[in-house]
């Protein structure tokens, strides 16, 4: 299992690092509006870039991930990223 670290740049951009076979770093941005839709309060907004990275690395290796995007990206990709991620 790969190891992720966030950690928040400012209020609205967090870096990630994914440290697996490859190491990589990226730097999502989350608009508070999709973080408070996704979350309804219950995570914080880097619990749920950690989750969304969980997400992501069930689905493609971490060299595969953008590496620089806001998370709201994700559903473009993923259409039931909001909906099992706000199950998480």
């Amino acid at each position: 299992m790969a190891d992720i670290q966030v950690v928040a740049v400012d209020t609205l951009q967090f870096k990630v690092t994914v440290r697996d076979r490859s190491t990589t770093s990226h730097l999502v941005s989350v608009q508070p509006a999709y973080a408070q839709k996704l979350t309804q309060g219950k995570i914080s907004t880097t619990e749920l870039v950690k989750q969304s990275f969980i997400f992501l690395l069930a689905r493609e290796p971490n060299t595969s991930i953008l590496q620089q995007f806001d998370l709201s990206v994700i559903a473009r990709y993923f259409p039931e990223y909001e909906q099992q991620i706000t199950l998480a």
